[in-house]
C-alpha cells in the first residue's frame, strides 16, 4: 500500500470517528443496540450447546471464538472501509464519478469515505466474546486481533467482487447483498457441521470458512501452515477484487454503463 493511500485512510478515519462524536449519545446508543442485536444471535447457540455438549468436535467457547472473530471482522471492515457494502449501489447510480475526478486511488477512496458506526459495536462484542470465551488467554490477544483483520480483509475483498457485478449486470445492489449475507451467515457456523459439497463451497465460491472457522481453529491449534494458508488467501481474493474492479472500471470508463441522476 503506498504511503499516500495510507495517508488517506488514517484521515478519513479521523475524519469520521470526529464527526460521529459530535453525536456522542446517537453514536453510544447504535453500539450498544449492535451489541445486543449480536448476543442474542449468540443466545441461540448457549441454548442449543445446553442440550449437546458438542457438534462435530465444537464446543460453545469454540463456537464463541468462531462469532468474536466474525463480529471483530465484520466491525474492522465497516469501520474502515464502510462502502465496501455499497460497491454495487455506488456503481450501478453513477455516483463512482465522483471518485474518478479525485486525485487518489478510486476504489481505495470509495470504501473508506464511509465509516458504520454501529460497527463499532461488532468490534468491541466480537472483542469482549472471545476474552470471555478464552479467559486468562491475553497472551492469545494480538493473534486474535490479526485474524480478525485478515477475516476483515476477506469480507471487504469478497464484497468488491460482488460490487462490482454492476459494471456487466447493471443493478446488482440486489444479487451483491444476498452473497454477503450468505457469506457472513456460513461464517458464523463451524464449517465441519456441513456436507462435503457445501464444504468445499465455503473454503472457494463463498469462503466463509476463512473468515470464522480457519481462523477459529488457528486461535485453538496454532499452525504457522495454515495462517500461511489464510494470509496467501486473505491477499490474493484481495488483489483479485481490485483486478477485477480494475477491469470492470474500463466498461464504466467506456460508457457501456449508462445511468440517469435525477
Amino acid at each position: 500500500m503506498q504511503v499516500k493511500t495510507v495517508r488517506l485512510v488514517s484521515g478519513y478515519l479521523r475524519h469520521n470517528l470526529m464527526s460521529a462524536m459530535a453525536y456522542r449519545g446517537a453514536f453510544v446508543l447504535q453500539v450498544f443496540a449492535m451489541i445486543l442485536n449480536n448476543s442474542m444471535l449468540l443466545f441461540f447457540w448457549w441454548v442449543l450447546f445446553d442440550r449437546l455438549p458438542s457438534l462435530r468436535g465444537w464446543d460453545l467457547a469454540g463456537v464463541m471464538t468462531i462469532y468474536g472473530i466474525v463480529a471483530f471482522g465484520f466491525g474492522a471492515a465497516n469501520v474502515i472501509c464502510g462502502n465496501s457494502f455499497m460497491v454495487a449501489r455506488i456503481i450501478a447510480r453513477g455516483d463512482l464519478d465522483y471518485y474518478l475526478a479525485l486525485p487518489a486511488d478510486p476504489l481505495a477512496h470509495l470504501l473508506i469515505s464511509r465509516m458504520s458506526l454501529p460497527a463499532w459495536g461488532d468490534m468491541l462484542f466480537g472483542l469482549a466474546v472471545f476474552l470471555i470465551a478464552a479467559p486468562g488467554q491475553w497472551a492469545r490477544l494480538p493473534l486474535f486481533l490479526l485474524l480478525g483483520l485478515l477475516a476483515g480483509m476477506v469480507i471487504v475483498a469478497f464484497s468488491v467482487l460482488v460490487g462490482s457485478l454492476a459494471f456487466w449486470v447493471g443493478n446488482a445492489d440486489n444479487l451483491a447483498g444476498q452473497a454477503i449475507n450468505a457469506l457472513i451467515t456460513f461464517s458464523l457456523y463451524p464449517a465441519d457441521i456441513f456436507p462435503g459439497a457445501v464444504r468445499v463451497l465455503l473454503y472457494t465460491l463463498i469462503p466463509g470458512a476463512f473468515v470464522g472457522s480457519v481462523p477459529a481453529e488457528l486461535l485453538s491449534d496454532f499452525d504457522w501452515g495454515k495462517l500461511a494458508t489464510l494470509v496467501a488467501f486473505s491477499a490474493g481474493i484481495t488483489l483479485a477484487a481490485r483486478l477485477v474492479f480494475l477491469w470492470g472500471l474500463r466498461r464504466y470508463e467506456s460508457g457501456n454503463l449508462v445511468t440517469v441522476r435525477g
